[in-house]
Formats: structure tokens, C-alpha cells, sequence
């Protein structure tokens, strides 16, 4: 049989682990082009948050009682496309579940003895691209300027923090607790990083740039960007890449002052990163090389077992999570 775990209601703030269901289904049979997959490990983000609701988004939220959507490292057991054969681990988007029949086209085959085939998932997947593409081209860092980002121990975070140095800028990050800003300062090679869950936020982070803010990479929002928005220098840059501390938010928030905007010329702009797919051969060529040359390091959160995925997700949204989180679903 086949377990997935399914959408089974749709939560209202903070989502509850009834609000997910595990179901055993028959394995698929794969068609014409499709190739069948067994899940090895499972990437578990922030956006899968908005796809459990059902308001427009920039994607289709799941339908109720559909498989979780997400980013997948699998082994082939079948294939009924020529490019892939059985024994072959396939980077795709399986969802939450241990099998799945996916099209040819939408898998990408993964050498083992390049890299650890779950980094494919994180400093070396989506998660490294987004950072990449968001800083370096909508941020787009001046040697000597100041980078703070939010969320600096995440998959994210961690990485738009040392690319930021590799550009010669001064990195700023911001965490929640001791030894996550330890971590951000002392093995990723941050310039300082701000506890947001420590009071003075404000105050240390005024300490921590003062020259102000260049680029400031959000992937937060609420009381972090309160905080950043006054160091905003003129000219700054924000790269909106998420807003985790609001995803459950059942209303909108008040938001920054827009006068600022206008008076500092800001620019601010939203971006997912399915929409610079051109970017994916030079992330992968400067993503690599600076991975083999320990440039930029990552640190995976590892849990054990497809059951467990919805209670790590709703960790994830309560930041409980120290690096990149994904599920061992299969060895």
C-alpha cells in the first residue's frame, strides 16, 4: 500500500494536526511518459501554508482531501520513459506521500556522488535559488553595503547571508533564540545577528548596522520588519521572498508607513521563484562551486517518518525548525 497524507480541512490560523489526514491507497500504476517514484526524502516549507487556503494565491491551493503538495527526492521503481530506469533518484514533486506515477518531464535525475541527494532540496534546490535569485537580483548587493535578512537560520536565510559576504557586504541576520544567532555569526560567518525573541530588537539591530540598511531580505514580516523599516537607508532594497510570522493571520495587518517608501525611494518587490527559471544553470554553477569550496554551509533538520511530516510543518511555522526541515520517508 501506499500512505499519503491528504488535506482533510481547511485551518483557520494556526493549522492543527486534524486538520491533515493519513490514508493507505493502492501504489500507482505508471502511464505512457510517467515514471513511478518512491519516496526517499521530503521537503516541508513555508508556502505550503498558503496553498492549505482556498483564496487566489499565485499557485492552486490543495483541494481538500488532495495530497500535500511538495518537493521530493525519490528512487525509480518503474519507468515508462526511456531517460529514466529503475535504481535512478529523481529530484520532483511527489507531495506527502511514499509513492507516486509522475510525468518524464517533470523529474530531474540526481548524481549521489556529486552531493548529498537532500541538498537537492535545500542550498541546492528551490530554497538556494530563491535566496540567490533574490538577493543577487532583485536585492542586488553593492560591495560595502549592509544585508540584513530575516529568518537567518533557515534554508533560506542562511544562504542570502553568505552569499551577501561573498559580495563583500556586511551581513546582518536575524533569529529566534541564542543558539541560532551563535550558529549565524559563528559558522556562517554572519557579521552579527539580532534574537528577535530578546527584548530591544530595535536597539540591537540600530547597534548591529549603523551605516542603516541597504537590502533588506524579507522572509518574515510583522515585529522583524517593524524593526528593520526605520534603518532603511535611501535607495534600499526589499526583496519580499515570505511573510511567515502573518501566514495565519485571520486578518490583515496594519502595514508600514508608505510616506517612508515614498520619501526614501524604496524599492520593494514580491517574487516567487518559479518565475526566473532562467537563472537555474547560473545558480547551479556558482551554487556548487561555492558549496565544494565551503563558501556557503547548510545544516539540515532531519525527521524521521511520513507520519511525522504534519507535526514538523506546524513546528515550522512556529520556528521550531534549526535549518533546513525535511522528512526521511525511505532510506
Amino acid at each position: 500500500m501506499n500512505r499519503q497524507i491528504v488535506l482533510k480541512k481547511r485551518p483557520v490560523g494556526m493549522p492543527m494536526p486534524g486538520d491533515f489526514a493519513l490514508q493507505n491507497v493502492p501504489i500507482p500504476e505508471p502511464g505512457d511518459g510517467e515514471v513511478l517514484t518512491r519516496t526517499l526524502w521530503l521537503s516541508l516549507d513555508p508556502y505550503m501554508r498558503g496553498r492549505m487556503n482556498e483564496g487566489p494565491s499565485y499557485a492552486a491551493p490543495v483541494h481538500l482531501g488532495g495530497v500535500m503538495v511538495g518537493g521530493t527526492v525519490g528512487a525509480v521503481v518503474a519507468s515508462r520513459d526511456p531517460r529514466f530506469s529503475p535504481g535512478d533518484v529523481v529530484l520532483g514533486s511527489a507531495g506527502w506521500r511514499e509513492y507516486a506515477a509522475l510525468p518524464g518531464r517533470t523529474l530531474r535525475k540526481l548524481d549521489p556522488a556529486a552531493a548529498p541527494v537532500s541538498s537537492a532540496l535545500g542550498v541546492l534546490g528551490m530554497p538556494g535559488m530563491t535566496a540567490y535569485v533574490g538577493l543577487l537580483d532583485l536585492g542586488r548587493p553593492r560591495e560595502g553595503e549592509t544585508v540584513v535578512v530575516s529568518a537567518a537560520s533557515g534554508a533560506v536565510g542562511s544562504v542570502v547571508g553568505q552569499i551577501a559576504k561573498i559580495k563583500g557586504c556586511r551581513a546582518v541576520g536575524v533569529a529566534g533564540g541564542p543558539e541560532k544567532c551563535r550558529y549565524v555569526v559563528e559558522t556562517l560567518g554572519f557579521d552579527a545577528c539580532a534574537d528577535h525573541r530578546a527584548p530591544g530588537l530595535g536597539e540591537a539591530l540600530a547597534r548591529a548596522c549603523p551605516k542603516g540598511v541597504d537590502v533588506y531580505f524579507e522572509n518574515v514580516g510583522g515585529a522583524v520588519q517593524e524593526a528593520v523599516w526605520p534603518l532603511l537607508n535611501q535607495f534600499a532594497r526589499v526583496p519580499v521572498c515570505g511573510l511567515i510570522a502573518q501566514y495565519n493571520d485571520a486578518a490583515p495587518r496594519p502595514g508600514p508607513s508608505m510616506w517612508s517608501v515614498l520619501r526614501k525611494r524604496l524599492s520593494l518587490r514580491g517574487f516567487i521563484v518559479s518565475d526566473h527559471a532562467e537563472r537555474s544553470d547560473d545558480f547551479t554553477r556558482d551554487m556548487s562551486g561555492w558549496v565544494r569550496q565551503a563558501r556557503v554551509k547548510y545544516r539540515e533538520d532531519v525527521v524521521e517518518g511520513l507520519e511525522r511530516a504534519p507535526a514538523a510543518f506546524i513546528g515550522l511555522l512556529q520556528g521550531r525548525n534549526f535549518g533546513k526541515l525535511i522528512v526521511r520517508v525511505a532510506s
